[in-house]
């Protein structure tokens, strides 16, 4: 009696180890990409959202005036989201093979979620031009490109494409600038704004698992 109780301890111990594993590995993976953090950032940009709308911290002006903070801080949760990609082991990491670069692809695609829901949970403090759609679409489409820019210049400057993007963006939304590719001043329920906006979040999510994030090297002269 004795010896199966202990056979059957050691089975289901031995069932169990590849799910430790797994767990593991998932947890020791979101603590390099500075998940954590990056959630703690996202929440601190949710509070913000909500404290701007609540007191109507906006520019006096027209739509785009309007939109202006609001639309900070949505670049802002993407390049949260971009930087995040960066991982401390760059191409030796993605020489162990397949599991890794799907996790990356993944995590960008949760923190994206994860800043969408707390973002528009920080838009309940008054209102948010466009509403939630436009929050989601704005964001994926900030999100992509910071991931395509993560690819090209390395994770730790997945901040310049939505940070120079918005710079663009805001001038030409004064200029009254009506192409689907200047998705924030399109209408919410614009089809065209969207697609523009799917398209570049997936080949940022594209690039990023193919390519990952681009790990900068500090260049060291010879000894």
């Amino acid at each position: 009696m004795t010896t199966t109780a202990t056979d059957q301890s050691l089975t289901a111990a031995a069932a169990l180890r590849p799910v430790t594993a797994g767990v593991r590995l998932v947890r020791l993976y979101l603590i390099s990409r500075r998940v954590p953090a990056a959630v703690a950032v996202l929440a601190v940009l949710g509070c913000l959202l909500w404290a701007a709308l609540y007191w109507q911290l906006k520019i006096v002006g027209g739509p785009a005036a309007q939109l202006a903070i609001p639309l900070v801080i949505e670049t802002a949760a993407a390049a949260v989201v971009a930087v995040s990609s960066r991982g401390p082991f760059g191409d030796p990491e993605r020489a162990t093979g397949r599991r890794l670069p799907r996790m990356c692809v993944g995590t960008s695609v949760a923190l994206t979620i994860v800043a969408f829901l707390l973002l528009a949970a920080g838009s309940a403090g008054g209102h948010l031009p466009g509403g939630s759609l436009a929050l989601l679409r704005n964001l994926a489409g900030m999100t992509g490109i910071g991931l395509l820019s993560a690819a090209a210049l390395g994770g730790a400057f997945g901040w310049v494409g939505p940070m120079s993007y918005l710079l663009v963006i805001e001038g030409g939304l004064a200029d009254g600038w009506t192409t689907p590719w200047a998705w924030p001043g399109r209408p919410a329920h614009d089809l065209g704004g969207a697609l523009c906006a799917s398209a570049v979040l997936a080949a940022g999510l594209v690039a990023l698992a193919l390519l990952g994030a681009r790990r900068a090297e500090r260049r060291v002269g010879p000894e």
